[in-house]
Formats: C-alpha cells, structure tokens, sequence
C-alpha cells in the first residue's frame, strides 16, 4: 500500500539551515515565506531558529551538529579528538597487558 499524497522527505545541509535560519533572525523573513521557499514543514523551520539563535547566543546543543560552520568544525574536531584519546586508553590498556604476559619484556 502507497500513499500518493505524502511528501517525499527533504534532507538539508547544516549550512542550508544556517542560511534559511538567518532569513528569519537576521533578514527579518516569515517563517512561512522560509517555509516556501525551502519546502521545509514548520517545525523544521522552526527549530532551525531556535538552534540558530542559541548557537548566537553560545549555548550548543548536546548531540545535535552546530549549524554555523566554525562552531561545526569545532565540534567535529573535538569529536574526533575524543575518539583519539579514547584509541590510545585502549591501546595502553592492550601494551600493559602483553608486556605483562609476556616474560621476555620485564
């Protein structure tokens, strides 16, 4: 069973929504003309704007991916250094226990 009359889902760049989220604070749009113009739902839209204006006013939000693209490459590098310490903690760990296993390296 179809349903001819859904709408197909739209993906967005994190930047798509930074630009359509300064329409509205910035450039004083609608949030329907952004709606409009994107083919965006509301909510969408509408938390475009509440991300965009937290991420002005300094707050990140926790697991979502920051829209301006300084603060995206701040949080990518700071994931990507999360998972770096955590490969050296395991391997650590792992050298730790083959010197300890093995006689021959005390």
């Amino acid at each position: 069973m179809t349903d001819k009359n859904r709408k197909v889902r739209q993906s967005f760049t994190p930047k798509q929504k930074n630009e359509f989220a300064k329409l509205i604070v910035e450039d004083n749009h609608s949030i329907k003309h952004v709606m409009e113009i994107s083919g965006a739902s509301h909510s969408a839209v509408t938390r475009w704007k509440s991300q965009y204006l937290n991420e002005t006013a300094g707050n990140l939000a926790e697991g979502k991916v920051p829209l301006n693209e300084d603060k995206r490459e701040i949080y990518e590098l700071k994931r990507q250094l999360a998972e770096a310490r955590e490969d050296i903690r395991i391997l650590k760990k792992a050298t730790a226990l083959f010197i300890h296993d093995n006689p021959a390296l005390r």
